[in-house]
């Protein structure tokens, strides 16, 4: 698979989670929990905006909507509609998005036809993506 290509499903991907946080924020009933989400949501905007530009560099298309029928979309909005049957249940399920996530970024990194500055530019949004698993945690602990 090219790095643009995989660059590119990785961009969809985290878009899927933008998307899936603003839901979630707004469906939260918490505002502590509200604002988690939102700040949670600007640090994933950050990653796309990494990955866009990386896109951007090798003459790609910029990454500007979600995938809208992936399954990172379905287990986004399932996210965001699990707030409405209360933030402790939803908390659970936004760890397993950024589970699903993670995968997609740790599948990318064992592809051996990355170049060196791709594979620096997923690397960070890895690392970005890794918090994503640990405010998993975190709300979990918040709501227990």
């Amino acid at each position: 698979m090219s790095a643009n290509s995989v660059l590119k499903t990785l961009t969809d991907t985290a878009f899927d989670s933008v998307e899936g946080y603003r839901k979630a924020a707004e469906k939260a009933n918490s505002p502590h929990l509200k604002d988690a989400l939102n700040r949670r949501r600007e640090q994933r905007e950050q990653t796309v905006a990494k990955l866009n530009s990386e896109i951007q560099r090798q003459g790609g298309e910029l990454v500007t909507k979600g995938t809208v029928t992936g399954a990172a979309h379905r287990t986004w909005m399932s996210i965001a509609d699990a707030f409405e049957s209360g933030d402790e249940a939803a908390a659970e399920r936004v760890e397993e998005g950024e589970d699903y996530l993670k995968g997609k970024f740790q599948s990318a990194l064992d592809d051996d036809d990355l170049d060196p500055q791709s594979r620096a530019v997923i690397e960070q949004c890895y690392a970005e993506i890794s918090e994503g698993e640990r405010f998993g945690d975190m709300i979990d602990n918040q709501m227990g």
